[in-house]
């Protein structure tokens, strides 16, 4: 054979080894298969006739200073994401699925390689002019360059380009589906708008989008009002069908939960979801409420629950061993916590993959132990021969067995019960501060904070507001904080941000926490995202290996939505299976014509 037909061959058969398939669909789905077809006219769970009209006002104790949700300090208005649109947008029915809105198709290499993005000739900015794959490719450097420092180091090995005005492409040095997935739904900006301005810091008036909201009228950290806009260039597309029914959208701003829930029963606003068990059963009486001009629903959430808790910030020196973690742990009695303070309304927490298919439950065995005996001689013994469970009570408030074991734990660590304070070697006592910016978390630290002075250990409590807050995660300035980690239906690949070593920079990195093992399996679950018997193995010997470091002290969750709302909407029959369904509810003019008048507008 001549050289140059003998080198035409080999460079043939090297493409047509390397010849990748390409998928091109209105939609993708990390796992299996999206259940909506191209031609699809609405969600199941909307009503595609629901009336577009009236004013729905809400209330929250979160205040905000600028419209820039992606500024470096400050707060933004509520809502503020109505007014954009991303390129791809989520079903509520199903786990990790998106479909088209600003794209009109995507095409993508079978090994997620890189992934093609076609825009919707209909997209537009609330201006009218078009979104352009220009706009994609600045929203993506723009985020890069000026957004948090997160998004910088998750996409640094991405790139992007613009092919033509309608097409713009991705490109991955590592494939991987989920990050691809991520960048599908992105927030799209207006180059022409955010070109004059800097990401990284706050927006003093409201910006351009193009979502179905407009600004209408705000006062900065007392109210915003959004007007619905009726050239809205998506309202007829099928993932927006039977959403979006109101004129008008109103946020108010109160300085006090209590108040603000006085105000809802006065009529100052329409809706309220009471995550306080207390206020829920002590607080909704009234006239009004005997009426029935206010609805009290409990609406049933079976969804998988993330992991609440009381977080330690594990880089603080006092709270860095595992022994004493699990001391202090002990002093949290959930069982009178719920009688007394919460009538008996919650679950304890005992998993970060709470009510999914990846809870740790009983000890490893089959393909999750094969996983975790090489690891053996790093991991607490009793994680291979015991069933994790946190600390149980019986509820009388009496925990002198709980003080006993969590003495001994704290002496293995080096630190001593004398004259009522625990002390160190050098004779210092044992403090740590429990930072808050919900005022109601108080009354539940309050006993805790007391079977803590129990054992000499002294607990401050400091409520900060969500800006100081935010302010002081960024900088790992707490040594314990009140929020949540994991959940999912299925673990998700962003668990690197909340776990892995490389992200101890990350304002997600709640707890410090690294470790070798921990990055491995987290490593392993982004992998096999498509595999689910292996995801299930990795996933359950991730939450059984968190567990058993105690990084958290585990609080509960509640099997409803607890919704406060005046009768004056109607909603579609059935409610989508992983959110409450508000954003489907529409206003009904019939029922609102019978209550009485309030300050809120119909």
């Amino acid at each position: 054979m001549p050289t140059k037909l003998f080198l035409c061959a080999i460079m043939l058969f090297s493409q047509l080894s390397f010849a990748q398939d390409i998928i091109t669909s209105h939609a993708i789905a990390l796992r299996g298969e999206p259940n909506y077809p191209a031609d699809f006219k609405h969600w199941d769970y909307v009503n595609p006739n629901a009336i577009k009209a009236g004013h729905l006002t809400s209330a929250t104790t979160i205040s905000f200073d600028n419209f820039n949700r992606h500024a470096q300090r400050g707060l933004s208005a509520p809502n503020i994401e109505a007014t954009y649109d991303t390129i791809m947008v989520e079903n509520l029915d199903e786990d990790n699925v998106l479909y088209c809105l600003i794209c009109e198709s995507i095409s993508y290499s079978d090994d997620f390689s890189w992934v093609e993005i076609k825009l919707n000739p209909k997209a537009r900015f609330q201006d009218d002019k078009s979104v352009l794959a220009a706009d994609i490719a600045f929203t993506f450097n723009k985020l890069i360059d000026q957004g948090v420092p997160f998004f910088a180091k998750k996409f640094k090995e991405v790139s992007v380009q613009v092919n033509s005005p309608s097409q713009v492409k991705f490109s991955f040095a590592k494939p991987d589906k989920k990050l691809l997935m991520d960048l599908l739904s992105l927030t799209v900006f207006p180059e022409h708008f955010w070109s004059k301005h800097d990401l990284a810091e706050p927006l003093n008036t409201p910006p351009l989008g193009s979502g179905a909201y407009t600004v209408k009228d705000f006062k900065m950290g007392q109210h915003v009002v959004y007007q619905r806009d009726k050239n809205y260039w998506a309202k007829a597309h099928p993932t927006k069908v039977g959403l979006d029914n109101f004129d008008f959208k109103r946020f108010d701003i109160y300085k006090d939960s209590t108040v603000m829930i006085e105000a809802f029963k006065k009529g100052e606003f329409d809706i309220n979801i009471e995550y306080v068990s207390k206020l829920w059963k002590t607080a909704y009486t009234g006239k009004n409420i005997e009426k029935k001009y206010i609805n009290l629903e409990e609406i049933p959430n079976q969804n998988p629950q993330p992991m609440q808790a009381f977080i330690f910030n594990t880089t603080r020196p006092q709270l860095s061993d595992r022994n004493v973690r699990q001391a202090l742990g002990l002093l949290f009695d959930f069982e009178w916590t719920n009688k007394t303070l919460f009538y008996g309304v919650y679950q304890r927490n005992y998993s970060y993959f709470q009510n999914s298919d990846y809870m740790a439950r009983g000890i490893p065995k089959g393909r999750e132990l094969e996983i975790l005996t090489p690891y053996k001689a790093q991991l607490p013994p009793e994680l291979f021969n015991t069933e994790y469970n946190p600390p149980k009570t019986d509820g009388s408030g009496r925990i002198r067995r709980q003080m006993r074991q969590a003495i001994k734990l704290f002496k293995s660590a080096g630190w001593n019960l004398n004259k009522g304070k625990m002390l160190n070697a050098q004779g210092e006592p044992f403090k740590f501060e429990l930072m808050m910016w919900q005022s109601s978390m108080e009354r539940i630290a309050i006993p805790f904070k007391a079977n803590l002075a129990k054992i000499g250990v002294e607990l401050e409590l400091r409520t900060v507001d969500i800006a100081q807050a935010t302010n002081r995660l960024r900088d790992r300035k707490y040594d314990m904080i009140v929020h949540s980690l994991g959940g999912g239906v299925h673990p998700r690949t962003d668990l690197r941000l909340s776990f892995q070593s490389k992200f101890l920079d990350s304002t997600y990195n709640n707890t410090g926490y690294s470790s070798e093992l921990t990055d491995h399996l987290i490593d392993k679950i982004i992998e096999h995202q498509q595999n689910l018997d292996e995801l299930k193995a990795y996933g359950m010997a991730l939450d059984r290996v968190l567990l058993w470091q105690y990084l958290v002290i585990p609080q509960y969750h509640s099997n409803s939505y607890r919704v406060a709302s005046w009768n004056k909407f109607s909603r579609p029959a059935i409610k989508p299976r992983y959110a409450s369904g508000l954003t489907t509810w529409w206003f009904d003019a019939k029922k609102a014509a019978a209550l009485p008048k309030r300050n809120a507008l119909d």
